[in-house]
């Protein structure tokens, strides 16, 4: 079969913006009601009340007319009258009077933009005749959003992948590094174990300014006998070496020793037991979160480090080569999905504290406290919109959400697949915009703009598909359940 038809049989069969649709549907259906499973509760400043969220609920777009009225809309009314695109939200709140529950309440919260062709839409589904007598273009692919009647497009962000080893070497060229971006419910981490040339340890991690110790950090998780950190480390006489050095300079005998001496340093001139307590909140909270912020994850996230460690000594003596980080394995590309739960996660955000200082504010005044006007959707639907207006996105990305160009079909088609990486497009980055040999068959050899963006502004390949992740529990328990062992060399 010629190339030509098998292009043609595939895209018959695919749209080339699939997997776009796929993951706003899919951040819909699970996303939305995860962020809301993460907060849980809304906890004013009001003795014996709590706020307890439950389920959230999505409707079919609807606008709302200047008499009150609401009615079903379609995107090319959108377009002609300026108006944003949007569904409305409802979310289920329970309060919680001094243990005892109260009626549930569905209360409206906010709006949604909704993508054009997705499962929220009107228009999915359609045949190309009924496209046409709602005005739209049969042709026409969709993910895409209608805000203040101008077409949105949301542009794939290319991130180096989290929760997943990378190690360098740092310019002088004998420390080595070991890092990782852990990543849990929208919170992102840098995590690192350092060798310096001398073969010390260290671990470094947020919320945490100066470096602390490895073996220090590993019996304030739980691994306190010596015997029990050799034995975690593998038996190559290296490795072994480096760790029975950190051993002898650690000041540490057992676990309480190691934590007070982490809150020692976290909480100068505190209470010890203060200390300990602030010692077990960093290790637990802000080291590798990825692997559970609870207890039961402390041996856990002992042993990640021991294998961080490895690595960062196997690289040091040129055992192993460092990660590359400009390979595609190491990358990860946000789709519409992702890029939508981080905004709806930051927004709901202001939500929830929106809703504690309004019930706060009637407890003060001595107001009746009803749901539906202590909650103000504005606070919710404002920066979703602003976002989405300018482009201004959680963690300082500028320029996510773009204008749609439509100047003709194809250059629509390239810009709904366009990627971009983060890096500053003043600094050379030379390796960074090389084309290298893992692009192939998943970008776009010759699409790239000429000048400062060159090599770091890509385009999709024509048949490469991105998946829209499945949850890591879910492998996780598979491989328990075949005692398949794990080791992270």
């Amino acid at each position: 079969m010629a190339f030509e038809e098998i292009t043609a049989d595939y895209l018959r069969e695919n749209s080339l913006v699939k997997q776009f649709i796929e993951s706003y549907d899919k951040f819909v259906e699970t996303g939305l009601q995860e962020v809301v499973d993460s907060q849980q509760v809304i906890e004013p400043q009001i003795e014996g009340l709590v706020l307890r969220l439950g389920r959230i609920r999505v409707e079919k777009p609807r606008v709302i007319e200047v008499d009150g009225s609401s009615r079903v809309f379609y995107p090319a009314e959108t377009r002609a009258r300026d108006l944003s695109y949007t569904a409305p939200l409802f979310l289920e709140i329970t309060p919680v009077i001094h243990g005892s529950e109260k009626r549930t309440e569905e209360v409206f919260v906010g709006e949604l933009p909704v993508m054009v062709k997705s499962k929220l839409c009107y228009l999915n589904g359609k045949s190309a005749q009924e496209l046409v007598e709602l005005g739209e273009d049969a042709k026409d692919p969709g993910a895409y959003f209608v805000i203040n009647g101008t077409e949105k497009t949301l542009v794939t962000l290319e991130d180096l992948a989290p929760n997943r080893i990378l190690v360098s070497r740092e310019k002088d060229g004998k420390s080595v590094q070991s890092k990782i971006f852990s990543t849990r419910l929208g919170f992102r981490g840098r995590c690192t174990v350092d060798r310096s040339t001398e073969g010390k340890l260290s671990v470094t991690m947020p919320s945490y300014g100066k470096p602390l110790e490895l073996t220090l950090t590993l019996k304030a998780l739980g691994m306190d006998k010596v015997e029990k950190i050799v034995e975690a480390f593998s038996q190559d006489p290296e490795v072994q070496n480096d760790i029975a050095l950190n051993l002898e300079i650690d000041e540490a005998k057992n676990r309480r020793e190691a934590l007070e001496i982490i809150g020692k340093r976290a909480a100068p001139g505190q209470p010890v037991e203060y200390q300990v307590r602030r010692a077990e909140l960093l290790l637990d909270r802000y080291l590798l979160p990825h692997i559970g912020i609870d207890e039961s994850a402390r041996i856990p996230k002992a042993y990640f480090l021991t294998r961080m460690a490895e690595r960062a000594t196997m690289v040091a003596y040129r055992k192993r080569a460092p990660e590359d980080k400009d390979h595609y394995a190491n990358k990860r590309l946000k789709i519409s999905g992702m890029l939508m739960e981080e905004l709806f996660r930051y927004s709901f955000q202001f939500l929830v504290k929106d809703v504690a200082y309004q019930m706060e504010r009637a407890n003060v005044r001595g107001r009746k406290m009803s749901m539906f006007a202590v909650v103000r959707p504005d606070a919710l639907t404002e920066r979703l919109k602003y976002s989405m207006a300018t482009g201004n996105w959680v963690g300082g990305h500028t320029g996510v959400s773009q204008p749609l160009d439509r100047y003709n079909y194809i250059s629509a088609m390239s810009f709904l697949r366009r990627v971009t990486s983060p890096l500053a497009k003043k600094h050379p980055h030379y390796k960074a915009r090389d084309l290298n040999g893992t692009h192939f068959g998943r970008l776009d050899p010759n699409e790239t703009p000429e000048g400062p963006n060159c090599g770091l502004v890509k385009a999709l390949a024509l048949f490469s598909e991105v998946t829209t992740g499945t949850p890591e529990e879910e492998v996780e328990h598979l491989l328990k359940k075949m005692d398949v062992s794990l080791r992270l060399d």
